[in-house]
């Protein structure tokens, strides 16, 4: 598990911002690839990665229901 990804529903984290969900994105690809910062070659699909599961990460955490807490959709881009 990468240990700087941290969690982003509540009550863990009270407010979501998309720059939460892009760290956490990249933080993931980043330990995925083994790559901090991928060659040029290869950065386009790096940077595609890491939009998709972005863009995955605010799909989930915006249909989650936790119990107790309230719905708080993700920022959106």
């Amino acid at each position: 598990m990468c240990r700087s990804i941290k969690t982003l529903r509540e009550p863990y984290v009270p407010e979501v911002t998309r720059a939460d969900v892009e760290a956490a994105a990249l933080q993931y690809v980043r330990k995925i690839s083994g790559f901090r910062a991928p060659a040029a070659h290869n950065a386009a699909a790096f940077d595609a990665a890491v939009a998709a599961v972005a863009e995955a990460t605010a799909t989930l955490l915006d249909q989650l229901v936790v119990r107790g807490g309230s719905h708080q959709p993700t920022a959106k881009a």
